[in-house]
């Protein structure tokens, strides 16, 4: 009897994926996708004080136009015991400003300085506690009131520990 390899089985040649997927999960099948990693909760609190923290420094690194009225003092406005030094962006900011009080029609005096000088010097000079209002009665307006990292201690609101 003659043997010819009828009970050989043939070569079979494997596909070079087929080899990837060999090499790559030596042992076993391929393990099920694992669910994605829940993501940390959010501190809305947190998130919104570095937001401020942000918008704060960049105030604080631009020079804004600061008005003067018609007696030439800087233009503020007092609410709830607190004077604001109303400060603008630019002159379309200024001059809506001018606008909404009714009073376009006058030639506006305006200096420019830094956010900073405003915070740091200008709050404490006020005789009442101040801050800074940039934008006044725009959708954009900003508020930077007399508190702890806003302004100088020295012109910081006490607010009874509300903060």
């Amino acid at each position: 009897m003659t043997d010819n390899g009828d009970d050989i089985p043939k070569p079979h040649r494997a596909s070079k994926l087929a080899e990837l997927a060999e090499a790559s999960t030596p042992e076993g099948p391929p393990a099920p996708p694992t669910a994605a990693p829940t993501p940390a909760p959010v501190d809305e609190l947190e998130l919104t004080r570095k937001q401020f923290a942000r918008l704060l420094g960049e105030f604080r690194r631009t020079a804004v136009l600061v008005p003067f009225d018609a007696h030439g003092s800087l233009w503020t406005a007092d609410q709830n015991g607190v004077r604001w030094i109303c400060a603008f962006s630019d002159e379309g900011a200024l001059a809506h400003f001018a606008q909404a009080q009714g009073d376009a029609q006058r030639e506006w005096t305006y200096r420019t300085i830094l956010g900073a000088r405003l915070l740091d010097v200008m709050v404490p000079m006020l005789p009442v506690p101040a801050g800074v209002a940039l934008d006044a009665g725009s959708e954009d307006g900003m508020l930077f009131p007399p508190v702890e990292g806003i302004v100088p201690d020295a012109a910081v609101v006490d607010l009874g520990g509300t903060q």
